[in-house]
């Protein structure tokens, strides 16, 4: 589906001291703005934390399109018929891939035939990490293989911490999800971001050369500013890592991986299906016995079922924000992100 795009026309801006400027030309500059803006190629994108890196990259060009807007989740989300024409208009379209966005994959095939499509599950340098299935709360006796190459290998020590982690057991949810043999959340790691940046760029380099050194220039700021990211969350989720704790559904495996963080379990395999009587029941007597520090909800998602889990215990409540549902989308969206879900796990863990 992918192929590469002829090179935009660039046509420059008049340019003439402002006072010298006469009357009759103001049209004309108008116009030419007008083809200047038109010379960005039409770019869209799926969910807010890929909208975000696309953004910071095309930076002085154009702003691309996003179809998961507001509090929607790739993972319940229904194509609008503004989202089918914004896809039949793209020169190119960004999406992780059919394990996160599942309702994509038959719309471009239909509507994005015209298009690079660029799935960034696919990006060189990715650390990939499978489902984590069966019991929550089961011990792991081997910490995953990790899928890297060149330029975005994680620490070792950042996955010394796996064995805690798992998925509550109930043979009503072992066939929850169906997204594949790795887990889709890739953006919850910041190198992991790094990676699909690099993406980013060369394909907006080979649907756009004539604005390929913008690009180029945004995606070297861009990868400074995650690197410096990186270092920043390291400190804040630092004092809190070794508290356990227990999320809506498994979406923060990168993210546990990247900082030694400590996921005991999750209520739900997968935010597609509500979770049973069973499996709450069973998620209840966990938190009392791991001594779960705190229970995080999502703002897409059902708050009622981490109040009925944390009833008659010591655990609190706090909210993470995977996906960016209550964030402003653009280029610092993804920045806001991050440090939400360190600040956000560092008030609860620590008491404040």
């Amino acid at each position: 589906m992918k192929r590469a795009l002829g090179p935009a026309l660039k046509i420059s801006a008049l340019r003439m001291p402002a006072l010298a400027i006469p009357v009759l030309a103001i049209p004309t500059l108008l116009f030419s703005g007008t083809m200047r803006a038109a010379d960005a190629p039409v770019v869209v994108t799926s969910i807010k934390p890929i909208h975000s890196l696309v953004s910071a990259i095309m930076q002085g060009v154009g702003e691309p399109e996003l179809i998961v807007d507001g509090a929607a989740s790739p993972h319940t989300y229904n194509l609008k018929p503004s989202n089918a024409r914004a896809l039949q208009d793209a020169k190119v379209i960004f999406w992780v891939g059919p394990g996160l966005e599942a309702f994509l994959e038959k719309p471009l095939q239909a509507l994005g035939s015209d298009a690079s499509i660029a799935a960034l599950d696919d990006a060189a340098g990715l650390v990939k990490l499978p489902f984590r299935e069966g019991g929550a709360f089961e011990p792991h006796d081997d910490a995953p293989e990790h899928e890297s190459a060149s330029g975005h290998e994680h620490d070792k020590a950042d996955a010394a911490h796996d064995a805690d982690s798992g998925h509550a057991s109930d043979h009503d949810d072992d066939h929850d999800h169906d997204h594949g043999a790795f887990d889709t959340h890739l953006w919850l790691d910041p190198m992991n971001a790094k990676a699909m940046a690099t993406m980013i760029t060369t394909t907006l380099v080979t649907a756009d050369p004539a604005n390929a050194l913008t690009y180029q220039g945004n995606a070297k700021a861009l990868d400074d500013k995650l690197d410096a990211l990186d270092t920043e969350i390291k400190g804040m989720v630092a004092p809190v890592k070794d508290k356990p704790f227990i999320v809506f559904h498994d979406a923060y495996q990168y993210f546990e991986h990247r900082y030694g963080i400590r996921v005991s379990g999750s209520i739900t395999v997968s935010p597609e299906t509500i979770p049973g009587a069973e499996r709450v029941s069973e998620i209840h007597r966990k938190v009392g016995e791991l001594g779960a520090t705190c229970v995080f909800a999502e703002p897409q998602f059902e708050p009622r079922l981490v109040n009925v889990v944390i009833e008659g215990t010591r655990a609190k409540s706090g909210v993470l924000d995977p996906e960016a549902a209550t964030l402003k989308a653009g280029p610092d969206l993804y920045f806001n992100l991050m440090r939400g879900i360190a600040n956000n796990m560092k008030d609860c863990l620590s008491g404040a």
